[in-house]
């Protein structure tokens, strides 16, 4: 590996970033980055970014105070004199934005494995870890951190690459058009996967023809000696096949697939066992999670392996390995006979209807279902058919009560009632503490309790309030 932290020099950096040194030793070894003063190691550069609410140009000298060996900025910051003692670098760009994707895709390129990059509208991290899962039995794996999978997070995770990984599985998000393709050429991956097209991120896409052509960005942009991977049971997600001149592979139930599910048989409430047939072979694997949408991300993950050349064994072992991700449908056991769903990481209709679908073959005779919801942000123009859709899909399940928290949450209650449910059965939240407090006053013994909603949201923290409350069963 070309590049290595404490091993490259200054000059080579400036050179990666397209910038300009005004300061210090160009010879001078990097450490390596950080973009945030808050967390500064000492003897690392720190990047300032600009966002929409933080602008790190305004923490250089908290950098410093930190131990930065240096700064990275834009070409238009007002250096101060303090920042320029002790011999500290200053390199100058036109973007730091760009440059760290840039010193990223070189990076990357020093580096030389092989990189798996997924995008896709639901399940793209649970497909990325079960990857992982697999894959690291075999060779030293680096997966991208929790959701680093934007502008800031991918480069950030690709520089995260040390000599001794042979392989890189990363994870490619976007609510704009554009980002896919910025992504996929800093990655350079080797193989790209779409797990699905669904109705997410409308608001910087339009429609849902906006967001297949945002996910098709991978496709054009990736090198046709690579190995596209798709979703073969998923329109959308097929169309987008003639856009990619190199070897495709798909996976679905459908037989048309090269990588297939099929004899799905459900184990009590979080487990499920099924065949998968690929390479004219069959092996029966069982999977640590609920729900048919999770059998297309185990079938994506193992899409991944058979395309890197991994045993059919380590594939069975690696997914049964796997264990469900914080707030991915994570099942967990009160006392009073109490169950809480955490499916609070994300939300859009289709990973609503997914989760709701699973809970409706979990409920048995006499179980309450109640629901806190959170706002699904970024749904553009349909924002309040979305959430009022929602709302009738809750009186469809027979919840018998249902919180709401959020903007749109009125809708979330007009569709509940138009579909059934009284008005009292509904409550419509301002906060966390009144949505915990509704939650408590209703759930009784034996019921189940669904929390869900976008990441801004954040319904983790009434997870965990309600998990204290009652307490973890240890049965």
């Amino acid at each position: 590996m070309g590049a290595q932290w404490g091993k490259i020099a200054v000059k080579e950096v400036v050179s990666a970033l397209g910038g300009r040194q005004i300061y210090g030793s160009p010879d001078k070894l990097m450490r390596g980055l950080s973009t945030d003063s808050r967390t500064m190691v000492p003897g690392h550069m720190f990047l300032a970014l600009r966002g929409e609410r933080y602008d790190g140009h305004n923490f250089l000298s908290e950098a410093v105070d930190a131990g930065a060996a240096g700064v990275i900025v834009e070409s238009d910051t007002a250096i101060h004199k303090e920042l320029t003692n002790n011999n500290l670098i200053v390199i100058t760009v036109s973007s730091t934005l760009k440059a760290l994707g840039d010193l990223a895709m070189w990076w990357r390129r020093q580096w030389g494995g092989r990189v798996i990059a997924i995008t896709g509208s639901n399940g793209k991290s649970t497909t990325k870890e079960m990857a992982a899962s697999i894959l690291s039995l075999k060779a030293n794996t680096m997966k991208s951190p929790g959701n680093f999978n934007n502008l800031i997070g991918l480069p950030l995770a690709v520089l995260s690459l040390e000599e001794g990984h042979e392989m890189a599985v990363l994870e490619m998000g976007m609510n704009r058009p554009g980002e896919i393709a910025r992504l996929t050429q800093i990655a350079e991956p080797d193989i790209g996967v779409i797990t699905n097209v669904a109705r997410a991120h409308l608001e910087g896409l339009g429609d849902l023809d906006g967001v297949v052509k945002a996910k098709g960005e991978l496709l054009e942009v990736m090198s046709k000696k690579s190995t596209a991977i798709l979703n073969g049971d998923d329109g959308s997600t097929v169309r987008l096949a003639s856009t990619f001149q190199g070897p495709i592979v798909t996976f679905g139930l459908g037989k048309m697939n090269q990588v297939r599910a099929g004899n799905i048989k459900r184990i009590g409430a979080c487990t499920q066992a099924f065949n998968i047939y690929m390479d004219n072979e069959r092996i029966r694997v069982k999977i640590n999670l609920p729900g048919i949408h999770n059998v297309f991300n185990a079938l994506g993950g193992a899409a991944i392996a058979l395309c890197s050349s991994t045993s059919k064994e380590l594939i069975v072992q690696g997914l049964e390995d796997f264990r469900p991700l914080k707030g991915r449908f994570q099942i967990i056991d009160l006392k009073d006979g109490i169950q809480i769903i955490d499916d609070t990481y994300n939300s859009n209709p289709s990973s609503l209807s997914a989760a709701l679908q699973i809970i409706k073959e979990l409920l048995v005779e006499k179980q309450g279902l109640v629901v806190g919801l959170g706002e699904m942000m970024e749904l553009g123009k349909e924002t309040s058919k979305y959430h009022f859709d929602a709302g009738q899909l809750m009186a469809g399940m027979g919840v018998r009560y249902l919180v709401v928290l959020g903007e749109h949450g009125r809708q979330v209650i007009e569709g509940a009632c138009k579909g059934g449910m009284d008005i009292t059965q509904t409550h419509l939240v301002t906060n966390h503490a009144e949505m915990i407090h509704a939650i408590k006053a209703n759930v009784r013994e034996g019921d189940i309790v669904f929390l869900k909603g976008s990441r801004k949201v954040a319904l983790e923290k009434v997870v965990e309030v309600i998990k204290g409350y009652f307490g973890v069963s240890k049965g």
